[in-house]
Parts: structure tokens; C-alpha cells; sequence
């Protein structure tokens, strides 16, 4: 670990009392030593990581590590703390730190460095060592392992391959083993990262098997990709350990054998009651059926209980499955939405109307070209919702899922349900894939069950849903909305103006959005004061969802992931062209935070644009139509305190919520489950 750490990346007396002040302190050593470029990027991406499951160990070890794009080089920082800081681990604090940088695309070969430090730190000679050193360039060189301490025989986990310990020659005692045969266990070790939870449990699992008397072989799924597990030694095994915080790769390989699904962390901190609990259900003879391996499975909810997501708290399983959804979705909204706006700044916004390309295009023609890329930016806007749909099953119930995921995201745009609708179609679709999968088949049929008769009745399923029990009450809605706006005409301008700013900005495109619209536009037809006004609030309401979002995201970087942070660059310019949708992936991801706070901000803009006289004669807005406002530095006032309003919200209500994934990760060793699927 040569140019991984050095002196200067030591800090023997460490004095932060908390997680976030000893990480700052580590990574500003970073920052002196040219390996980081932006302290505070850093430290958002460390403190996402964090968010996901708490990083700290049993034995007094905290280990913060993450990738970001703002790391130049692989880096490792330790830090000692006399009076120990809280990272989560069951058994106290830590005085040990370790902060560990990966850049975003960090090689195979600094990556196994990084999991060789984990796994050392499962030895308690190597810790105490580190304890009692003095002197930074020592302890910098320990930590390289140029003066490793003696130590007893260990078994190398190299990154992407597999580990396999103990031959049942000889028990813990050393005595001859009395089986002929050992007890074999194959295991699977993953976290979200990938460079050191991953390996230490590998490490914990090896040393719990020598010391059991098992043969254990550990396939680990980490940073630099895995190589499976042979499948002669998959069919030779006795039981199966899943400790993994996200999805297991091929998990059908290990079906029909006794099944233990942990998170990571348990199998860091408990591996002797992981084996032990294998070899009870071995003997039992409780297998894994179809369901439980073909089911998504890990949360990544710290010391980990069961099949990860599946038994985590409900609100976090939610937002996995919409984080899963919309994850695929991003890339739709950045890719359609801005080729939308650049086709409506060179040909303006009738070039929405304009013929088809495939029968229209002149090459000469700057309007053939803004024809082309709006109609593009516009077939990519058609995928947004039945991807999001899709890949919100799959989150839930793997690619059985994905055929009825995207059929009723089709089918709630066919009933103008929206992205709303989307959501509600991806989990139907997964909730009735999952209630398939339970359903016990003949052996027979286990082949065709996913690529066939899963899809098939879960898509019929779904499409009965959304066609007949969801899209007639959309419908009405509509309808009742329209009749209830029209009755709020006249004196009641500036409530009207609250209310179609509530609708513009509570499904971002969806129903409530479209009825908004239609209200306005069909007051152009005979336009007056009163409708132009209309026209004007509605405009200027939808604009407020992407630009709060894209200020909330450069003020307070680090309350946002890394996708979240790189769609919140797209969204200035999505909101400054009327295209509400750029907050959606905001909205999906955390939709009881940031859709409150939107509407708030689109209900003051709606408010202010009416009582301001604004007025629009266009049926769009974004800064493209301000020439055809009129009172326009009034109208832009009002989108910019409706802006500021949703920014403060909605910064405010995700503040309030930064430590509750790491208290829902705190369970710990005491607080754990071991579900073993039966």
C-alpha cells in the first residue's frame, strides 16, 4: 500500500468527538495532500455512504469509506481517537478510524489493496498494534505492511475470487476431525461499495470456519467484480450464508439448500452464530425454494436481518424499490428534456406541433432541426413512465417483474394517470409477481415460471388493475376538478391561483397537472384579462418544481446523492423551459418531502402571479415566452419566490431526516435477526 497513505495521512491524536467532524479532519489531510479536489463534494459522497448503513465495527473500528468523482487517486487517512466517536457499531465507540477514497473509477488492483487493509483489521494483533504505535511514519508503514506484526496463518480473500478454508482434518483443538467428511458451506459477501465490508465478512466467515471445524468457501461480490463460485462446490454444499447488503448476483445457483440471508455486517460481527444457525437448518432439512433465491433481497439495513429488504422497516423497503425505479428513469428525463429545450430555443414552442420528420425534413432548415430534436426529446419522454414502472418491480421482485412492470407504466399513460399512475403500477406489478412466486409449483414447472407464467398472469393482473380500478377514478377526478376550477373563477382569482399552483406541481405531469393546463388553455380559446392571468400563474407554477430542486441541490450538496446532485444540474435547465417533469426523480425518490414542498412553493407562485396581473398568451412557459408576458418583472418575481419557498422546505424537511438511516442501521449484533428461508 505503498501510495495509498502516508505519514502526513496520520493522525495519532485525533480530537473530533463525532463521525462527521473526524471524517472532515481525515479528508482536509486528503485534500493537503492533493488527493481530494473538493472537501465538501467528498464529504457529501461519505456522508450518502454512511446514510445507507453505519460503518462502524465491532472492536472499536470505524471505517467511513466511499467512491466519488472527487477523489484523484486511492487514499487511505487513520485516525486515532482517545475518547472514542460513535459510528454505529453495537459494541461502542471506535478509536480506530479509517477513511477510505476510491476514486469513481478505481482500478481492480488499488481496489484489492483496499479490501487486503479490511480484512487485516479482522486481526486483533494487526488492531492492537496500531493501538500502541507512536509514531506516524511507523504506523503509515504498518498499515502498508511493510512491518507487518506476527501474526498466525491467514487466509487470502483476493478481490473477485474465492476463499476456502478448513479441509476437516482437524478441529479447533487440533485433534483429528471425527467426520470423514466436513461440514461444507458455500457463502456470498457483497455491501453497497464494495471495498471493505465486503471482505471482512469474507475474513470473519473464514476464521469462524477453521475454528468450527467447516469448510467454508466464499464467493465475494465486491468492487472489482466476482468470479463465481464452481458449481461442483455450489452442489457439494451442505448449506448456503447469504451476508450481503445488495442484490446477490445469480442467486438461483443456490437453490433447493439451506438458506441463511443476513446483512453484511452480520457476518462481519456474528459469523459463528451465522454457521452455526446453517448447519441447524441443514439438519432440519429446510431448503430455499424458488421464491426466496429468485427474490430481490438486500437493504443494506446495517447488522442486517433476513432477506435485506424484505424485513427491513416498510418506509425503507419503499423508498428501495422507488430508489430502483427511478435510478433507470434519470437518464430518460436528462437525455429527453434537454434536447426538448434546446429544440424549443431554436424554433420556438410551436415547434411542438410541427409534422413528423420521417415525413418532413429539410436539411437547410433550422425548424426541420428543432423538429428533430423535439420529437427525439420526446420519444425519450415517452419511456419515463413505464420505466419507472418497470424497474420499481424489478426492485421489488427481480426480472419475473419487469414485463408487468412496464405493461402497467404503458397503461397508466393510456389512462392519463401520470407518473403518479407509474409508481402505482410498479408496485402492483411487484406486489402481485411476489404473491406468484409464494405460490408452490411442480418441480416441472420451476423452468418456466419466470420468462413465462409469471409475466403472463402478472401482466393480466396488473392491466385488469389499471384499466378498470384505477383509470375510471382518474377520470372522474378530472372531471370533478374541471367543474370545481371553473366554480373559483371571478373574485376567488387569487385561491384560484393557490389551487392550480397546488395541481401544476403535486404530480409533476400527471393528471391533476394535465387538468390544470387544459382549465388554462381552454380559456385562450375566448381569451380575457381573467384567462390570460389564468394562463400566467399556471406557466409560472410549473416551472417551480425542477428550479427548487436544482437550487436545493447546489446549496446543500451533501442532502443529495451523487445522481441526485448531476440530475439537479439538468433541472436548471429543464425548469427554465416549462418542463415540470425535470423533478419527478426528486419526487419519486422521496415523494412525502419534496412534493409537499413543491407544492407550497407552486402555490405561492400561483398566488403571486394572479394578484401581480400577470398575463400569458402563449400556451407554454419557461424564460422562452417572457417577451409575451405581460407585467414580466413581476411574473418572474413571483416563480422566484415560489422557488425559494420549496427550496427552504424542502432543505429543511430532508435536514430533519439526515440521522434516521442511521438510526434505523443501529439494530447492531444485539437487535439481529437471522431469517433463514425455509
Amino acid at each position: 500500500m505503498s501510495e495509498l497513505i502516508t505519514a502526513e495521512l496520520v493522525d495519532l491524536d485525533l480530537s473530533a468527538t463525532t463521525k462527521d467532524a473526524a471524517a472532515r479532519s481525515l479528508a482536509e489531510r486528503m485534500v493537503a495532500a492533493h488527493r481530494v479536489t473538493d472537501l465538501d463534494g467528498f464529504l457529501a459522497d461519505v456522508a450518502a455512504r454512511e446514510a445507507q448503513m453505519p460503518t462502524g465495527l465491532d472492536g472499536g473500528i470505524g471505517i467511513p469509506h466511499c467512491r466519488s468523482e472527487h477523489v484523484n487517486a486511492p487514499t487511505l487517512a487513520f485516525g486515532r481517537s482517545g475518547a472514542g466517536i460513535d459510528f454505529g457499531a453495537a459494541d461502542g465507540p471506535a478509536d480506530l478510524i479509517f477513511l477510505i477514497a476510491a476514486p469513481a473509477g478505481a482500478d481492480d488492483d488499488h481496489l484489492t489493496i483496499l479490501s487486503g487493509l479490511a480484512r487485516r483489521l479482522m486481526d486483533p494483533e494487526f488492531t492492537a498494534a496500531l493501538r500502541a504505535g507512536t509514531d506516524p511514519r511507523a504506523v503509515a508503514a504498518l498499515i502498508r505492511g511493510e512491518e507487518p506484526p506476527e501474526e498466525p496463518e491467514q487466509v487470502q480473500v483476493e478481490t473477485g475470487k474465492q476463499e476456502q478454508v478448513g479441509t476437516g482434518e482437524e478441529t479447533a483443538g487440533g485433534t483429528e476431525a471425527t467426520e470423514s467428511v466436513p461440514f461444507r458451506i458455500v457463502a456470498v459477501t457483497s455491501c453497497p461499495t464494495g471495498i471493505a465490508h465486503t471482505y471482512m465478512a469474507a475474513e470473519s466467515l473464514a476464521a469462524a470456519g477453521r475454528a468450527a471445524g467447516v469448510e467454508v468457501t466464499v464467493e465475494t461480490q465486491g468492487s472489482g467484480g466476482f468470479k463465481k463460485l464452481d458449481p461442483a462446490v455450489v452442489a457439494a454444499a451442505d448449506a448456503v450464508i447469504w451476508a450481503h447488503d445488495v442484490e446477490v448476483r445469480e442467486k438461483a445457483r443456490f437453490r433447493g439448500k439451506p438458506l441463511v440471508d443476513v446483512g453484511v455486517k452480520a457476518g462481519i460481527n456474528r459469523p459463528a452464530e451465522l454457521i452455526a444457525e446453517a448447519r441447524r437448518k441443514a439438519e432440519r432439512g429446510e431448503i430455499a425454494t424458488a421464491t426466496d433465491t429468485d427474490k430481490a433481497s438486500g437493504s443494506g439495513d446495517g447488522d442486517g436481518s433476513g432477506s435485506g429488504a424484505d424485513h427491513a422497516h416498510f418506509g425503507i423497503r419503499l423508498r428501495t424499490y422507488l430508489m430502483s425505479g427511478v435510478s433507470y428513469m434519470v437518464p430518460f428525463v436528462a437525455a429527453g428534456g434537454l434536447l426538448i429545450a434546446l429544440s424549443f430555443a431554436i424554433g420556438g414552442y410551436e415547434i411542438a406541433s410541427a409534422k413528423s420528420v420521417a415525413d418532413h425534413f429539410v436539411w437547410g432548415e433550422a425548424d426541420s432541426w428543432a423538429a428533430l430534436l423535439n420529437q427525439i426529446g420526446s420519444a425519450a419522454f415517452g419511456f419515463l413512465v413505464p420505466v419507472l414502472a418497470g424497474y420499481i418491480a424489478y426492485g421489488m421482485a427481480d426480472r419475473p417483474a419487469l414485463v408487468p412492470g412496464f405493461v402497467g407504466g404503458a397503461i397508466a399513460l393510456t389512462v392519463n394517470a401520470g407518473f403518479l399512475g407509474g409508481l402505482v403500477a410498479g408496485l402492483l406489478a411487484g406486489a402481485v409477481v411476489m404473491a406468484v412466486q409464494r405460490v408452490p409449483v411442480h418441480a416441472t414447472l420451476r423452468g418456466i415460471m419466470p420468462v413465462l407464467v409469471i409475466p403472463l398472469i402478472a401482466s393480466a393482473v396488473v392491466g385488469f388493475l389499471m384499466f378498470i380500478v384505477v383509470g375510471k377514478p382518474i377520470a372522474s377526478l378530472q372531471n370533478a376538478l374541471t367543474d370545481w376550477l371553473n366554480g373559483l373563477s371571478g373574485s376567488n382569482a387569487v385561491i384560484l391561483g393557490v389551487v392550480l399552483g397546488l395541481m401544476m406541481c403535486f404530480d409533476m405531469g400527471g393528471p391533476l397537472n394535465k387538468v390544470a393546463y387544459a382549465f388554462a388553455v381552454g380559456g385562450l380559446a375566448d381569451p380575457t384579462p381573467g384567462s390570460l392571468k389564468v394562463m400566467a400563474a399556471v406557466m409560472a407554477a410549473g416551472m417551480v418544481p425542477p428550479l427548487a430542486m436544482a437550487l436545493a441541490t447546489t446549496v446543500r450538496r451533501r442532502l443529495f446523492t451523487k445522481t441526485e446532485r448531476e440530475n439537479g444540474r439538468a433541472a436548471w435547465v429543464l425548469g427554465a423551459s416549462f418542463i415540470t417533469e425535470g423533478a419527478i426523480p426528486f419526487a419519486a425518490a422521496d415523494p412525502l418531502r419534496v412534493i409537499p414542498s413543491v407544492m407550497a412553493g407552486g402555490a405561492v407562485t400561483g398566488a403571486l402571479s394572479i394578484a401581480f396581473g400577470a398575463t400569458l398568451r402563449a400556451p407554454h412557459g419557461g424564460v422562452f415566452v417572457v417577451p409575451l408576458i405581460g407585467e414580466p418583472f413581476l411574473y418572474l418575481l413571483a416563480i422566484a419566490a415560489g422557488t425559494l419557498v420549496a427550496t427552504a422546505l424542502v432543505v429543511l424537511l430532508k435536514g430533519a431526516r439526515r440521522t434516521a438511516p442511521e438510526a434505523a442501521g443501529d439494530a447492531g449484533a444485539d437487535g439481529s435477526r437471522v431469517t433463514v428461508a425455509a
